[in-house]
């Protein structure tokens, strides 16, 4: 259920015109399968790494889990509706791949594929323009225990065939296509780090699944190419531009190396066909081999590149730090909203730093042949709750308003920007974070599973309207 009560559009007199882009610009929002769906054990869909992760005790906030979540699976008539009461002229989801294939090789589960076609279907009846992603970080358990992830090569081909079976289904309706999310955040929070599933830390695998994520896009997109033709087919990555943490000549001399581990280290295999020269070195005794066939496959021209940032990170000298000697996190507070000498948080932590979006766009366009660029994923967490059936997250407005001015500054200047989608849709769970985090442009009880839209979802509304000409 959502709130009949009257709309809200954010004053122009208080934050200025309104951003106006080219003509074709698409406006969306952008949701993943895992963190909205809900019914993980319905109609034949399998374990994920995720199902399995977050049930591990004290591995995400509050112990919560997305067993139910938004309870998307069910209730996606309802959310496709508010959609179009948003305006939307396109949708970012991602296609659950134990869903489909519920050990990730072998039998396709019917049920499973019905689903997105329902919601395909629904989308096209609204107007609304899909998007689809292939892999948000819901890897398949059982392929997992029986193969490996991408830490095995051979999970590449596995992954292409389950792109082909989507692509089959769905490949007459859905002609945008996005293999990857975030394939840098699966690797280093996946296998480092450990605080993403599977939950490994062991850096040796780093290079083993940033390879073998970029073999498997490549297939991937040649299997979709086949089954649709007329598909476009992408990337999506995240990217942080680097910045020294202070004036220090130390931490600017690492700037480099901390961009070529975080950024370069997709952007130029998939661009230029080799990966940076400094980091191999730096890598080589961990490095998979890499032979000029996987840099021709890997480098072949993509329709679109999807760029997903929140703000910028902060480069420190880190001797401490093996091979690197560099250290990169962003720029941020404990957990909270806060302001700090004129520097705004969100309640992530993360800083507030809109013109990373520009500086990142024209880096695109200055160094990997100005492709075709969707941001796919940019906005903002803070602590919203319903009053009367309003919900006044003021703070968020001016968020997307700042980055949003950004990305039509890029564009202006020459950027081949096709669309923006905010993250996200509606509230949901948010990884390691549970449900504490809200990103939603609408707002999610869920107890109730009530969907309000908050005045950011009234405001991207005004948005949308005013680039209608």
């Amino acid at each position: 259920m959502i709130s009949k009560k009257q709309e809200y559009t954010v004053s122009k007199n208080e934050l200025g015109k309104m951003p106006l882009f080219p003509e074709g610009m698409l406006f969306g929002a952008a949701t993943s399968a895992y963190q909205i769906e809900g019914h993980v054990g319905d109609d034949g869909r399998g374990a994920s790494i995720w199902d399995v992760f977050a049930h591990k005790r004290g591995r995400i906030y509050n112990n919560e889990n997305g067993d139910q979540a938004c309870e998307h699976y069910t209730r996606f008539k309802n959310d496709v509706s508010i959609m179009s009461r948003i305006g939307l002229d396109a949708y970012r989801f991602s296609i659950s791949w134990p869903r489909i294939l519920p050990e990730g090789r072998g039998a396709v589960n019917r049920k499973g594929l019905d689903f997105y076609d329902r919601l395909v279907d629904e989308l096209l009846i609204a107007g609304i323009r899909p998007f689809a992603t292939l892999f948000h970080w819901d890897f398949p358990y059982q392929l997992y225990r029986e193969n490996g992830g991408f830490e095995k090569r051979s999970t590449a081909r596995y992954f292409a065939d389950y792109a082909e079976i989507v692509a089959d289904k769905l490949g007459d309706r859905v002609k945008d296509w996005i293999t990857l999310n975030e394939p840098w955040v699966h690797s280093t929070l996946g296998y480092i780090l450990g605080t993403h599933a599977p939950g490994k830390k062991t850096p040796i695998y780093w290079g083993r699944t940033v390879h073998n994520q970029l073999l498997a896009h490549a297939m991937a997109m040649e299997r979709i190419k086949a089954a649709s033709p007329a598909s476009r087919v992408g990337i999506t990555l995240n990217i942080s531009p680097p910045h020294p943490a202070g004036n220090a000549a130390i931490n600017k001399s690492v700037v480099g190396i901390a961009d070529q581990f975080q950024n370069r280290v997709f952007l130029d295999p998939l661009f230029k066909g080799e990966y940076p020269e400094q980091l191999m070195r730096k890598l080589s005794l961990f490095w998979p081999d890499v032979s000029d066939e996987d840099m021709a496959l890997i480098s072949r021209p993509m329709n679109f590149l999807g760029i997903n940032l929140y703000s910028r990170s902060r480069v420190f000298y880190a001797p401490w730090v093996p091979f690197l000697g560099a250290w990169l996190k962003q720029n941020r507070m404990p957990n909270k909203e806060y302001i700090k000498n004129g520097v705004r948080y969100t309640s992530m932590g993360w800083e507030v730093y809109p013109e990373a979006l520009y500086e990142t766009l024209i880096n695109i366009r200055d160094n990997y042949g100005n492709v075709p660029v969707f941001v796919t994923e940019n906005g903002a967490a803070y602590t919203d709750e319903p009053i009367d059936y309003r919900v006044h997250d003021d703070a968020r407005v001016q968020f997307l308003y700042e980055y949003i001015n950004q990305a039509a500054r890029a564009a202006e200047e020459g950027c081949d920007l096709r669309g923006y989608f905010v993250w996200s849709l509606m509230d949901n769970f948010e990884w390691a974070e549970g449900y504490r985090k809200q990103f939603g442009i609408v707002h999610v009880d869920f107890e109730t599973q009530r969907r309000t839209i908050k005045d950011s979802g009234y405001w991207y509304k005004d948005l949308i309207l005013s680039n209608k000409r």
